[in-house]
């Protein structure tokens, strides 16, 4: 069974309050979006692998480490994902970035793909799953779907908030898939929506209705 980390850090918490709150214009989200993204990147990388290297300092030789070639991905989910694509990306630079795009049909409630662009050597690469809510579970459980399916092994899920209900499918569909979030809701409510949640993210993100 895959582990879910709940990520409590001080930091994490005080701006996931912010992103909550209904008065935060989208200016503010989306930085306050980044942020989070960043702090929770260091958790999610932190059992990358390390080798050791000698460097020069101003005053003589120093033993060091540095990571060990290790080849990442981040994958947003289209398009709320992307806001946490940048927060993550300062901290891995050399990461490659791809794309999944999938919706949620208002009735079913089921996730339909309506774009996929991902790097060539997906295979090689440690992935990020990134996708600010965890609702349902649809989307990303189709996402980490359409990854194996082209070859992936190495996946991880990175969501802002989660309800209960999308652990449980990601859990059930994905059980090699840890999943790292900043919080556990209540509930989905009957629109498929995390209660208390944030709303949609998509539209907080980007200024839509």
């Amino acid at each position: 069974m895959s582990k879910v980390h709940v990520m409590d850090h001080p930091l994490i918490q005080h701006k996931l309050t912010l992103i909550r709150n209904k008065e935060t214009g989208a200016k503010e989200f989306r930085e306050l979006v980044e942020e989070v993204a960043l702090l929770m990147a260091y958790e999610v990388y932190r059992d990358l692998p390390l080798e050791e290297t000698e460097v020069d300092t101003p005053i003589g030789k120093a033993s060091c480490k540095v990571i060990a070639g290790k080849k990442l991905g981040i994958i947003p989910i289209l398009r709320a994902g992307l806001g946490m694509v940048d927060g993550m990306i300062k901290l891995i630079p050399a990461a490659k970035v791809g794309h999944i795009g999938i919706y949620r049909d208002p009735e079913t409630l089921q996730p339909v793909e309506y774009y996929c662009k991902l790097p060539t050597d997906i295979h090689e690469r440690d992935l990020i799953v990134v996708d600010p809510m965890l609702a349902t579970g649809g989307s990303a459980s189709a996402a980490i779907d359409f990854l194996k399916q082209r070859g992936a092994k190495g996946i991880k899920l990175v969501c802002l908030i989660a309800a209960p209900e999308g652990i449980e499918r990601v859990q059930k569909d994905h059980d090699d898939v840890d999943i790292f979030v900043a919080a556990v809701d209540e509930r989905l409510n009957d629109h498929g929506y995390i209660v208390p949640g944030l709303g949609d993210a998509g539209d907080r993100l980007f200024g839509t209705k």
